[in-house]
């Protein structure tokens, strides 16, 4: 097919249906007239059997059999014409399922698989639900100034680019050593993806200012000479896209969920407050500062007023 604009079929559905559907999460099939290409949510990148046997019969039935992956992986079905949208929702309803995941608004939570993966330091599939619960679900109503994204990733090989996300969450593991019992075998040296770890005077050492805290040399040593501090570090300010920014952790781990939900929550409530129509989140980060807006994150501020920032 020619893919000049202007080759393309008119439109013919009403343009305060494509917006209101839209929000629903059809997206316009500009390869025709009034088809749609419909995100289905996976909560945390994870569907059963079930599921998918519903997410495939609904493509069969109500588009045109075909499903695609979108990079924040939710399931698309393709070629939704518009007199098949509301049976199409129906009949994911009756099954449990949604369409959305677009507007100004949070975003369904990205997540690697962590919980299964050998490296993964969290379980990001249960921390995802719980984050996709709480904040895609229960923010649903709030209008913030543009999307807000989360990224769930277990370990700092960064799978799901929690760095460019407007929020993003990494599972950290960071050594501890324990001279005493350690044999000098350098095991643990060897081991270390980064040339983090070292042996001075035959005892493990490691450099915090280059060590990503993947923790493969705690599981490593043989002789049990390095205990560690499980963690969360949280990247803020990121984006993919037209404009790409890189996220910045915040000065101090967290340790646990409670915490992270925490953060997201008040990371969120911070978008709310200072963000402007049509800004992203890494914008309103810059044009505060990073040293203000983390001083802000770590402080209790914004939830004592959340009431109000979520009313106003």
């Amino acid at each position: 097919m020619n893919y000049d604009p202007a080759k393309f079929p008119k439109c013919t559905v009403p343009a305060v249906e494509v917006t209101r559907l839209k929000g629903l999460g059809f997206l316009r099939d500009k390869t025709t007239a009034d088809c749609f290409n419909v995100r289905v949510i996976t909560v945390n990148g994870k569907i059963t059997s079930e599921e998918m046997a519903v997410i495939s019969e609904a493509a069969k039935r109500f588009g045109k059999g075909e499903i695609a992956m979108t990079v924040r992986l939710t399931c698309e079905i393709q070629g939704v014409p518009y007199a098949n949208a509301e049976p199409l929702i129906a009949f994911l309803k009756e099954h449990g399922l949604e369409t959305g995941g677009t507007g100004a608004k949070v975003r369904p939570v990205t997540s690697c698989k962590g919980t299964t993966c050998q490296y993964g330091l969290i379980d990001t599939f249960a921390l995802s639900r719980k984050l996709h619960t709480l904040f895609y679900e229960g923010y649903r109503s709030v209008a913030l100034p543009h999307k807000f994204k989360i990224a769930v990733g277990g370990c700092p090989n960064n799978c799901v680019k929690p760095d460019l996300n407007d929020i993003g969450i990494i599972g950290q593991r960071t050594p501890v050593p324990l001279s005493d019992k350690c044999r000098g075998c350098n095991i643990c040296v060897k081991e270390c993806p980064i040339h983090s770890a070292t042996l001075v005077d035959k005892k493990f050492v490691h450099d915090p200012s280059t060590c990503n805290n993947c923790g493969r040399c705690v599981k490593k040593c043989p002789f049990g000479a390095i205990d560690c501090v499980d963690g969360y570090k949280i990247y803020i300010g990121g984006r993919w896209g037209k404009r790409v920014a890189q996220g910045r952790a915040l000065s101090v781990l967290l340790h646990s969920e409670e915490e992270v939900i925490k953060m997201v929550e008040k990371a969120i409530l911070f978008f709310k407050k200072y963000g402007t129509k049509g800004e992203r989140f890494a914008d309103v980060v810059t044009r505060i500062g990073f040293e203000e807006t983390e001083k802000l994150l770590l402080s209790e501020e914004l939830l004592n007023i959340k009431d109000e920032t979520l009313n106003a």
